[in-house]
């Protein structure tokens, strides 16, 4: 079973460092001033060149405009966007046309209802990604460092690749993959001391516990490396 790793929310070099290190095959940074993993452009341009071509770098926005999403492109260069807004289908594949990248679209869940406009977004997106629904009260999308009911997505046929995300740690990550099947996990908080302050030790336990998960469920093997991501236009 093949799983790419996606490490999200760095912020600084030496966080980086450790998860290009452990073999992620995702990095992820996030472009939204109301995170405590916001990073700004001059930054993004630093982390950017660090990664090169040893991962995939992930641009994460919410419901950012043109304007801010080709700023985010010319910064950080990435090979993905991660849509995590209330962005309808059609501005999913508006924003993949014209910026010419493969998109990641998050979808908020807590009950199977949630699950329904997949559908919708299936012609739009190049992955999806569930995360658990936010708190009515939170300022800020995601599950913030919650899961959800995982169950949700058992036999779950979408046609196009998912990833997994909401309250995953290295304690739990096996779990989540046997039952789910997905073949990408991402993590953020979990990884974490603090919000927005990675722990080393963390990262590379869960990079770890991924990979071995993902050689469970194949009976064992070689360690599992993330599928190539297709690129579409228009």
């Amino acid at each position: 079973m093949k799983v790419a790793v996606k490490i999200c929310g760095l912020a600084t070099l030496d966080a980086l460092d450790v998860a290009l290190e452990a073999g992620a095959d995702m990095v992820g940074f996030v472009f939204f001033p109301a995170s405590p993993r916001h990073i700004g452009f001059e930054a993004a341009k630093r982390l950017g060149a660090r990664v090169a071509s040893r991962a995939l770098k992930v641009a994460l926005t919410v419901d950012a405009t043109d304007h801010t999403l080709r700023d985010i492109v010319d910064a950080l260069k990435p090979d993905m966007l991660q849509l995590h807004g209330r962005e309808a289908p059609e501005r999913v594949g508006a924003i993949r046309s014209r910026f010419g990248l493969p998109v990641i679209k998050a979808l908020p869940i807590a009950m199977r209802a949630d699950l329904s406009p997949i559908r919708f977004y299936a012609n739009f997106a190049d992955r999806m990604l569930f995360d658990a629904r936010a708190p009515r009260e939170a300022t800020r999308p995601g599950g913030l460092g919650r899961p959800f009911d995982w169950r949700l997505l058992e036999n779950i046929d979408l046609g196009i690749p998912f990833m997994l995300s909401g309250g995953l740690d290295a304690d739990n990550v096996g779990e989540a993959l046997r039952i789910t099947h997905a073949p990408g996990v991402d993590v953020s908080s979990g990884v974490e001391r603090a919000p927005g302050l990675k722990d080393p030790d963390k990262i590379r336990a869960f990079v770890r516990a991924a990979r071995q998960a993902a050689e469970r469920l194949t009976g064992g093997g070689a360690p599992s490396v993330a599928p190539k991501t297709r690129r579409r236009r228009g």
